[in-house]
């Protein structure tokens, strides 16, 4: 068995885009996940799994959650470890780029691996006050003004990066402290 924590993008959104945790479990064990747990609503799921390939994990949870749900839901899984490391260039960019800011630390975790022209295109749009870092699968936000204010966003990151979702920061510690490797 595997360990995989999965991030369901675009869920809870809206009246159309409703998928409690409780329903998430039921659909995740149906797919064979095995000792689900989730973490509050915005769609973070661990589960054990006999498939061995991340990509054919997020495979059959979207599958699931479309048959389940009835709208794509995108899937973004990681192991343990590669959360744990995630936490863990978390503190180390936040160190190095500490400006005073109080808008906040947020990760995009990202789909697919990014290219290295794709990174540097993304992190040339850093600014005084928005810093890009990429790390693996992860794109930390490092954000001085109210994020919603924010031109260097989730959105940003898709553009350049592809499929993503984003945490903040207290997110990513706590499933890295719960569930990471």
């Amino acid at each position: 068995m595997a360990t995989y924590i999965a991030f369901l993008r675009a869920i809870n959104l809206g009246a159309t885009r409703k998928f409690p945790k409780d329903a998430i479990r039921a659909a995740t064990e149906a797919a064979g996940g095995q000792r689900v747990e989730t973490y509050i609503n915005t769609g973070n799921v661990r589960l054990d799994s006999r498939l061995r390939s991340r990509e054919r994990v997020e495979e059959v949870l979207e599958e699931a959650y479309l048959a389940d749900r009835g709208f794509p839901v995108p899937t973004i899984a990681f192991t343990p470890e590669e959360l744990g490391a995630i936490a863990e260039d978390a503190k180390r960019f936040a160190d190095e780029h500490r400006d005073g800011g109080g808008g906040g630390h947020y990760v995009s975790l990202l789909k697919q691996e990014p290219s290295a022209e794709a990174i540097a295109a993304l992190e040339e749009r850093s600014s005084a006050g928005q810093v890009a870092r990429v790390g693996g699968r992860a794109v930390h936000l490092l954000i001085s003004t109210d994020y919603h204010r924010a031109t260097l966003t989730n959105t940003q990151v898709e553009q350049h990066l592809g499929v993503s979702t984003n945490r903040n920061l207290t997110v990513v510690r706590t499933l890295a402290e719960r569930w990471g490797g």
